[in-house]
């Protein structure tokens, strides 16, 4: 879910597993359910049908809930008066698109919420991601601290170091260390933006096949790969 590239999905499918992928969005080519997928969490969580009904607990979801009201990189400055984006406003526009943004993080806040209701009421399994800091708007404001912490994933052969954590409900993670070095290193200040306010960045988002294959043996099925290079750390 939230995750349009196609990435986890395909080495998902490599493993053998069949993988479908969520998103509102699908310019990857890769979505196969474009869907409003923050009204389908409403729905179901009111109790009226949504794409949770086609679910069992058999099923395995992986949410890339997005981060962009949640983040400690870039939205703690969306509320404070100095913000050079509030240069040109008023002090009463400035609290104004304080107030507002509040109220935005507020509804993605819910709405993160509802999921995991809906995933432990109905018993599935699901693993939640978002970026990990101690300014990170989940950190000390959410159900539990992230199952798995994974504090470099270049470490894995992502293509950034960002700091992530995973939320594990209905199931635990395994316990794996699959290690190598990425392809090429991108840096999360010199991706490009989002074309507008409430969306994440795609290039910021993106993933390495060769990070999603390695999270998915280490932490989810617990399967030691033969390429696995030997670290001490």
């Amino acid at each position: 879910m939230f995750e349009q590239s196609g990435t986890f999905k395909h080495e998902f499918k490599k493993l053998g597993y069949d993988a479908l992928d969520y998103d509102i969005q699908n310019n990857f080519g890769q979505t196969d359910h474009v869907i409003d997928l923050f009204g389908e969490i409403n729905k179901a969580y009111d109790g009226k049908e949504s794409i949770f009904d086609k679910m069992t607990s058999d099923d395995f979801i992986m949410a890339f809930f997005p981060c962009i009201y949640f983040t400690g990189l870039v939205n703690p400055c969306y509320f404070t008066l100095e913000n050079i984006n509030y240069k040109a406003m008023t002090t009463k526009q400035k609290f104004d698109a304080m107030l507002e943004r509040s109220d935005n993080r507020n509804e993605f806040y819910k709405l993160l919420y509802k999921m995991v209701g809906i995933c432990l009421l109905r018993n599935f399994r699901i693993v939640i991601e978002n970026p990990y800091s101690t300014l990170h708007y989940l950190h000390n404001n959410f159900l539990k601290e992230p199952s798995v912490i994974d504090r470099n994933r270049r470490m894995r052969g992502d293509y950034f170091t960002k700091p992530t954590g995973y939320w594990f409900f209905n199931c635990e993670p395994t316990s794996g260390c699959s290690f190598q070095k990425p392809k090429k290193e991108l840096r999360v200040w010199e991706s490009k933006s989002a074309d507008h306010a409430g969306l994440c960045s795609e290039e910021r988002s993106m993933i390495s096949p060769d990070y999603a294959r390695n999270f998915i043996c280490d932490f989810i099925l617990g399967i030691t790969q033969p390429n696995t290079t030997p670290t001490l750390f």
